[in-house]
């Protein structure tokens, strides 16, 4: 039986999908540098680059959180065979 290869199978895929992951942090931290009113509840939102880092920090606790519960909710391996 012959496996089906999927769009990330292949190398050159992998490094345009990263370069455009790239591309996309470098266009969202420009984005800083336009004149736009953001409607700022803290201080701390004023500096530069606030978001990505808070959204960076954000997204490590949730992959921590999740590391745990998969650890609490996990059944053993032969659970539904009895």
């Amino acid at each position: 039986m012959k496996k089906e290869l999927t769009i990330f199978d292949n190398p050159k895929n992998v490094k345009r999908l990263r370069l455009g992951f790239y591309v996309a942090l470098v266009l969202v931290l420009l984005a800083e540098f336009l004149p736009y009113d953001k409607h700022h509840g803290w201080d701390i939102e004023h500096s530069f680059g606030f978001y990505a880092v808070y959204g960076f920090i954000s997204y490590v606790f949730l992959i921590f959180v999740a590391k745990l519960l998969r650890k609490l909710v996990m059944r053993k391996e032969d659970y539904y065979d009895q």
